[in-house]
């Protein structure tokens, strides 16, 4: 994970306060549910950007959330938003790696992880980790990017470079599911589903509301304007053009849920 552009990406997107993943809102909505998420669970969100989930589950559930992320700029940026947003009670978020979390076994209820899993070069460890710190008959929950037909040609790779992260790797279904069960998890639920471009566009919106969309726009510009790096980058990005039109065909996102067993 140490690309540069996969570095560029997360720094600029961290400084603009925008995160995103397939699936939107509801997609996050279906992992609360799937995984039984109430007022008593304490969860570990693994890759919390900049802390729009965390936050989210802490004012619409009353759960306790740590999150992590790898980018110490995404933590401040979850901190501040847990502060402008009142739930600094209910949240706490630390610079971490998903392969090698920084918790004793068994800590957590839950685990979640939304458009996070695609981007560890192992990622067989990063969820056994999720296992490890799992209390035995807590969840695990995936919302991750999942090719629908393979092999994907070059301008899908090419999106999914773009548009997910310079290295990010889907898996097919089976593949998530298989890395679940090596872990010794059993999966207790799965549904896959194709990428509606206009939906995920107001998924964003939705996510962020419309004020909130205008700061990162405002962010986005300010940096547009000052850094001479982020206008290379949004430069590379522009010259990789426009959505492929065969895209739904090839890639999708998966919702992949797994107990851990009890002892």
């Amino acid at each position: 994970m140490n690309d540069m552009s996969d570095i560029q990406f997360f720094d600029f997107a961290a400084e603009a306060g925008l995160t995103k993943h397939l699936g939107g809102l509801e997609a996050t909505d279906e992992l609360i549910n799937q995984c039984k998420i109430t007022e008593k669970t304490h969860i570990l969100d693994v890759g919390c950007g900049v802390g729009q989930t965390p936050v989210y589950i802490a004012k619409t559930v009353g759960a306790r959330v740590t999150g992590v992320d790898i980018n110490a700029m995404m933590v401040q940026r979850s901190q501040e938003r847990a502060q402008n947003h009142g739930v600094t009670h209910l949240t706490e978020f630390r610079v971490a790696d998903a392969q090698d979390l920084p918790f004793e076994d068994d800590t957590f209820d839950a685990v979640i992880t939304e458009s996070v899993t695609a981007f560890p070069e192992d990622k067989q460890r990063a969820i056994d980790e999720y296992t490890r710190v799992t209390k035995p008959g807590g969840l695990i929950g995936l919302n991750e990017s999942t090719w629908l037909k393979v092999p994907p040609p070059e301008d899908i790779l090419n999106w999914a470079s773009q548009e997910l992260g310079a290295t990010v790797k889907p898996l097919t279904s089976e593949e998530w599911k298989s890395l679940m069960e090596n872990a010794g998890l059993e999966v207790t639920y799965t549904r896959i589903s194709e990428i509606k471009t206009r939906e995920e566009t107001q998924g964003i919106i939705k996510r962020y509301g419309y004020m909130g969309m205008i700061k990162v726009l405002f962010r986005a510009a300010k940096m547009y304007l000052s850094n001479p790096e982020y206008r290379e980058f949004v430069q590379r990005v522009q010259k990789k053009g426009i959505t492929p039109p065969n895209l739904t065909e090839y890639i999708g996102y998966g919702v992949y849920v797994a107990q851990k067993k009890s002892n």
